[in-house]
This record gives structure tokens, sequence and C-alpha cells, in this order.
């Protein structure tokens, strides 16, 4: 959405400017989208702008520098200087948006009892699982991972990850009883119950993906006599369980993981390419038909605000 510049100057800790690139988090929009009682919606998450001001007491940003923020989909963001986090020099805008998308694993990643080099499955290669997997391969843990999707599994198998099956091998001894983690991030029921039969005594199930409704029908007590016969750790895989900034004795944060997600983009240890695609934000309605209905060749699309000042 255009928005007019703002006469008034930003807040003593803020900033403000042009954006430059947003990207869609699919499952989250499209779901808003299809369960709102009124429109115009307005939605959007992860922004990356440009500084154009600052405020009297902002010491370690400049115009110029680019930030990645919790913005919506509009032409300008502005934002308190403890949370919009300074892009690396030289990584592109539209790369350096999925470092929101990253971090919604990423919590996991702090709080988990695996460690490397233990098996962890991920269920579901839509764009949070796709990244999920990336970041945990990249901790050094064995990935595994299912997707009934076979455009999905291509996509993951270019980026690196190898052990991309249609469905959790529950029946393979290699497999089943040997994993120390599964992330479920398709938000369907029988991924969960098959994360219940693949992992090791007290390993962990953790519900990445919102529940946004009913898919299947599995009865409760099925993933009950699963968690209760396999000693399942089953939670939440809610991301805001951390805290947005660090304290003196919870180092780990929302806002910590955003910077360590944006350095892991510009080394290259997690990679995008191939998973999205450029759009103008003129054409918003065409992309989310195109998500709704699979037509787009990707995972998601990135708004190139660039033609918007």
């Amino acid at each position: 959405m255009p928005v007019e510049e703002p006469s008034a100057p930003p807040g003593p800790r803020e900033v403000a400017g042009r954006t430059l690139a947003s990207v869609i988090s699919t499952g989250t929009e499209l779901a808003v989208y299809q369960l709102a009682e009124s429109f115009p919606a307005r939605t959007g998450y992860a922004a990356v702008f440009e500084v154009e001001a600052i405020g009297a007491e902002v010491t370690d940003v400049k115009p110029g520098d680019h930030l990645l923020c919790l913005g919506p989909h509009q032409s300008r963001q502005r934002a308190a200087r403890d949370e919009a986090v300074l892009v690396p020099e030289g990584l592109a805008p539209e790369v350096a948006a999925f470092a929101r998308m990253m971090t919604v694993s990423m919590s996991t990643l702090t709080t988990t009892t695996a460690r490397p080099p233990e098996k962890v499955l991920v269920t579901g290669l839509g764009l949070v699982g796709n990244l999920a997997a990336q970041v945990f391969a990249a901790c050094g843990y064995e990935v595994i991972a299912s997707e009934p999707d076979a455009r999905r599994r291509d996509l993951a198998r270019r980026v690196g990850i190898g052990a991309v099956f249609p469905a959790a091998p529950v029946d393979d001894p290699s497999v089943a009883g040997q994993v120390g983690l599964a992330l479920e991030c398709s938000g369907h029921e029988q991924a969960v119950l098959d994360a219940c039969r693949v992992v090791r005594k007290r390993g962990e199930v953790v519900l990445v993906a919102t529940p946004w409704r009913r898919r299947s029908d599995i009865y409760a007590h099925d993933v009950l006599r699963a968690v209760f016969h396999n000693y399942v750790v089953l939670r939440s895989g809610w991301e805001w369980e951390l805290p947005r900034q660090r304290t003196d004795f919870q180092v780990n944060s929302i806002f910590g993981n955003f910077a360590g997600a944006l350095r892991w983009l510009a080394e290259g240890r997690v990679r995008v390419d191939g998973l999205y695609a450029l759009r103008p934000p003129r054409e918003a309605p065409q992309a989310y038909q195109d998500l709704l209905h699979g037509r787009a060749e990707g995972l998601t699309f990135v708004f190139d605000w660039a033609g918007c000042r």
C-alpha cells in the first residue's frame, strides 16, 4: 500500500524510510485473508527499508543504511531503533527479508533439547519448513524432510536438503525411533501423528505450523497413544516464546535471531534462490491468487517497492 511521507519527524529512538522489499508469509497471510471477516485486510510483517530519517537519540545507523523490521506491505516504514536490525552490507533487500521467515523455526532451535548431530525431521516444505530444514542443517543436524508435493520436494533438494520423502518414513528402521526432534511445519494432523511415531524416546515434536483448519479424520486417541507409548514431548512451536530483546539472564531473543538469520543469509549458509519471484506491489492481488491456487513456481513472492517513490 502506498503511504504518504509523514510530516512529523521520527521520535527520539525511531528510524524511518522508504520500503525496498517485503515478503509474503504464505501460510499466515493466505489464512488471514481467507478467514478475515472484513476487508480491506492489512497484513505483512517482514520488510526491508532504507533509512532516510533518524531520531535525535539514534547514533548507530545513518541515512542510506538498510534495516529489517516487522513492517507491513506498504511503501514506507517507521520503527523503534531496537526493533529494526541492520542488514549486512551487500545483502540484497529481497534476500534479507527472508530472515524474518527463518526466525519462525529459530525459536525452536533455541529451545530444543536435541543437539547436533541428532536426526531432525521437518514435515511440510512450504516457506517456513524449507527454511527450517536449511537452518537446522546449517547447525550440524542430520535433516530429513517430508512433503507430499513433488515441486516443493524438488525446491528443497535444490537448496541442499538431500533426504526428502513424500511422507515421513515411519516404517524405516533407520529413521523410526531415531529422530531427536520433529518440526511440524504443515499444520496437518497426519504429519503430527507421523512425527510422534518416528521420534526416539523423549524426543520432541514441535508444532511450528498453525493448525488453521481440520484437514483429516484422525482421532485424538491416535496421537495420544503415540505420545504415551513413545514418551514424546509434544509442544507448541510458538516463536514468541522468546523475549523480543536479550536480557541479563536470557541471551537468545527474537531480534537476536533476526541478526543471526541475516548473517547466515549473507554468508550463504541458508539459500533462498529459486524459492521466490519478485513482483511489483500493484500486482499483489494476482500474487496472492497465484499462491492460493498453486500457480507460483516458487514458494512465495517478494514485493519490489523500487518504483513506489
